[in-house]
């Protein structure tokens, strides 16, 4: 069973420098029927203008992962990582016990494009830690390359969480089959472009929950990247 997030449903927050569109509730946008999908809490499509972005702030118990589609991410971080997150790149940042990051547009020129999501962790207290890989667009293209894991899998981030998110291109022909485990969830998410799930057409910031399906098929993509995450068979997130 397919149930679309439909893009123009979701909440928008704008404060000039920043604007964000929330598929579930996050900040001030509280929708009772969107509280995240399984262990998936908060998926937020953030467009940053040039030399802004969000000062040093706390989170703890909590996977946090960025997914940059243009322009450049510069984090900093309590644990002394600084870095700077480009497309292809995928930034993890488990919070553990805590931690404190800043995340800012790198350039003082051009906008800055990216996912923020998080997947609430499976153990609480653990030591916090961060992670970064690139994945090529040729490793993405017309598959559904693994790029966070249980286990690291591939070369893929580790999560603290019994979940897998795939990414994915899409264009003209190229198609892509994933088949999931008996008694899994799954949540898809167009991060542009547009494409055909299972039949389905999705454009740019749609999202589907999947309950009770063997098999996944993308195709027929327009300029399509798209994010697949193979979760545990819930609804809502919940701390261990």
């Amino acid at each position: 069973m397919l149930t679309l997030r439909n893009a123009q449903d979701r909440g928008l927050a704008f404060h000039g420098w920043l604007k964000s569109f929330h598929t579930f509730s996050f900040g001030h946008y509280r929708n009772p029927d969107e509280q995240g999908f399984s262990d998936l809490l908060v998926i937020n499509d953030d467009r940053v203008i040039a030399g802004k972005g969000f000062g040093q702030h706390p989170h703890r118990d909590m996977e946090i992962f960025s997914y940059v589609l243009e322009g450049a991410l510069e984090h900093q971080d309590t644990l002394g990582t600084g870095s700077v997150i480009r497309p292809g790149d995928v930034q993890l940042m488990s919070a553990g016990h805590g931690v404190a990051h800043s995340e800012f547009n790198h350039s003082q020129t051009q906008p800055v494009h990216f996912l923020q999501i998080w997947i609430v962790p499976n153990v609480q207290g653990a030591a916090p830690r961060y992670q970064q890989q690139h994945f090529s667009a040729q490793e993405k293209r017309g598959t559904l390359r693994l790029i966070i894991s249980p286990d690291g899998a591939g070369g893929s981030l580790q999560v603290r969480q019994n979940a897998r998110v795939y990414a994915g291109l899409f264009d003209g022909d190229e198609r892509a089959t994933l088949t999931l485990p008996d008694n899994r969830h799954a949540y898809v998410h167009v991060a542009r472009g547009s494409v055909e799930l299972n039949g389905q057409l999705l454009h740019e910031g749609d999202g589907v929950r999947v309950r009770q399906e063997h098999m996944l098929e993308l195709g027929n993509g327009v300029d399509a990247e798209v994010l697949v995450f193979d979760l545990r068979p819930h609804e809502l997130p919940g701390m261990p």
